[in-house]
């Protein structure tokens, strides 16, 4: 099979430049690499925020030019001007969010937009679209409107739109970072049914480790270089490099890694729930002697020190978009919430069911259609009341950190909002560079422009910019999405000692592992309603009522409960990954 992709010595750097417009350094992102991708193959590219993974995509489909090398796609040098078109429609691009690549008001006319910019005839656009919207499931929603579906679903869209140009190669750059566990199953489905079906090429940028692990080939990237190579299995048995480079393992090959290190008889390379789930079947101890205890349930609770009471409370609260026009749509359906302080407070649910639009009325960016929002007793929407300085004790971290960050350096950016409070600027710069330590930006952030960072850099220098504000409640919608695993685990590290220190946490996630490691308490938000509410062995206790409203239970929870169910030892309340070690443990090992 011949390559479709080639690379030799590629390099590609960019300039940092000052307030005068003036190169003070040179950054390179891409750095020497060469490498060959055949025809058909499904490859994961791996890495750290930073490490050139979006940089080496765009270089592909000639959105960027290599200033070292080069770069053959379907043997074509992309830096030729004249093989633009020809690169341009053979490998298609699918960003992380899907709305940035979305231009039609219809489903239909949006993915027909591509193959009429390539001049293709009318009829055969239509036979492309009905095509393309077939092999992802999408069909049935030719004459919607975007502006209706759900993340994965506007995601399917736009590889729909992709596939219409009919390209040979797929590049996907993290596109499953904003979806829910439901839409992230659909977006991957669609993508592999692709490759095996069409024999498209695909390349998925990830985090997502357990995304990889059907992929024929991993390349993982750090500082602009491709340091591994390989298949999965051979990738992921390489636990201690993956750790070294600030990546993870999937959550069963973690699991099988520490029970393996504790001496349980385990292979190397386990890669799915349903491989570790058999082989520790096949070793499982012939008697138990020990009764597995149930973990229980948990109360929601108040940190020692904290105020007793709500802080922030919502009665009753509904929300329309765009009443008494033909698109009007519920958003909220009768909302009633309290969050307390030195709470961290877990929001989950699928795309659409209502978590943005309820976050957006906690410090009034968005006012109920009816119902009432209160802080500390007082309404918020009274006659008299002071919304800015309400913003400046719940702080608003949104879903896409870009839409944020304005200022021309990241330390002028993180300084804003103390700056507008009106305090000293003594008091402004230390407030700014506590804020980006607590976030992991060191000094050589200060005078970069927020806009020349990584996607996880701008979601962390955006998360800056509102602690530095100090807030009294910090709510963050999606602010694990698109980062790292260690940068995943710093932020929430970050905000657990926040939460330890008095600030009521809110979190709005679609990882379940990330949720139940740290809420205090999980709201379930489904059609603009509250679904469910409590402690989050309770709620995840209830995972056949969650699938059916396209969520999920922690990876490790499904793991034990698949043992319990076949009579092994194993607690199935387990949330984190140190519990399912040491319930599995106590089982396995007992006499």
């Amino acid at each position: 099979m011949q390559d479709i992709i080639r690379t030799e010595h590629l390099v590609y750097e960019y300039a940092v430049r000052n307030d005068e417009d003036v190169v003070e350094s040179i950054n390179r992102a891409v750095d020497d690499v060469s490498l060959s991708i055949r025809e058909g193959d499904f490859v994961a590219i791996l890495g750290r925020n930073g490490s050139g993974k979006s940089t080496f995509a765009k270089q592909l489909n000639a959105l960027l030019y290599p200033t070292g090398g080069t770069v053959w796609l379907c043997g074509k040098d992309t830096s030729d001007e004249e093989n633009l078109w020809t690169v341009r429609s053979s490998a298609g691009m699918v960003f992380q969010n899907p709305d940035n690549q979305i231009v039609a008001s219809i489903v239909e006319d949006d993915v027909g937009f591509g193959p009429e910019n390539l001049g293709v005839p009318t009829e055969e656009i239509w036979r492309r679209v009905e095509n393309a919207l077939n092999a992802i499931g999408m069909a049935a929603y030719a004459e919607t409107s975007p502006l209706r579906l759900s993340g994965g679903q506007k995601q399917r869209v736009a590889i729909a739109g992709i596939l219409a140009m009919k390209p040979k190669c797929l590049i996907l750059d993290e596109p499953t970072a904003m979806l829910d566990p439901e839409g992230r199953r659909e977006v991957l489905k669609a993508v592999h049914e692709l490759n095996e079906a069409a024999g498209i090429t695909v390349l998925l940028i990830t985090h997502y480790m357990e995304e990889t692990v059907d992929a024929d080939r991993i390349v993982v990237m750090q500082a602009g270089r491709v340091r591994m190579d390989g298949t999965p299995r051979g990738i992921f048995s390489r636990t201690d490099e993956i750790h070294a480079m600030g990546l993870a393992l999937p959550p069963a090959t973690e699991l099988a890694d520490r029970l393996r290190a504790a001496g349980l008889a385990l292979p190397q390379g386990i890669l799915s729930e349903e491989e570790l789930v058999r082989e520790l079947i096949r070793i499982r101890p012939e008697k138990s002697g020990l009764e597995q205890e149930a973990v229980g349930a948990e109360a929601p609770k108040t940190p020692a020190g904290a105020p007793s009471g709500s802080v922030l409370t919502l009665s009753h609260v509904s929300y329309e978009y765009e009443p008494g026009t033909p698109m009007a749509a519920t958003g909220l359906d009768g909302v009633s919430l309290t969050i307390r302080q030195g709470e961290f407070l877990g929001i989950i649910g699928r795309t659409g069911s209502g978590k943005s639009t309820l976050i957006q009325h906690l410090n009034g960016l968005l006012k109920p259609s009816r119902g009432t929002v209160s802080w500390n007793g007082e309404d918020i929407f009274g006659e008299k009341y002071d919304r800015r300085a309400l913003r400046g004790k719940v702080g608003l971290v949104f879903q896409y950190p870009e839409h944020q960050l304005f200022e021309e350096t990241v330390i002028k950016d993180v300084s804003f909002g103390p700056r507008n409070q009106g305090l000293s600027e003594e008091e402004i710069r230390e407030r700014a560079r506590l804020a980006m330590e607590a976030v992991g930006l060191s000094e050589d952030y200060d005078e970069r422009s927020p806009f020349d960072l990584s996607g996880g850099e701008k979601r962390r220098a955006a998360l800056a910019g509102v602690l530095a504000m100090q807030p009294e409640i910090l709510v963050l919608d999606e602010p694990t999405a698109g980062l790292d695993p260690a940068g995943r685990y710093r932020l929430l590290e970050t905000l657990m000692k926040l939460k330890d220190g008095g600030i009521g946490i809110v979190f709005v996630s679609h990882s379940m592992e990330d949720i139940a490691e740290t809420a205090d308490r999980i709201v379930v938000m489904h059609g603009g309603r509250v679904e469910m509410e409590g402690a989050p062995r309770e709620i995840f206790r209830r995972g056949e009522e969650l699938d059916k409203i396209g969520l999920a239970i922690p990876a490790v929870t499904r793991i034990a409960r698949h043992l319990a169910a076949e009579g092994c030892p194993a607690d199935p309340d387990v949330l984190s990954m140190d519990e399912a070690v040491r319930s599995i443990l106590a089982g396995w090992k007992s006499e």
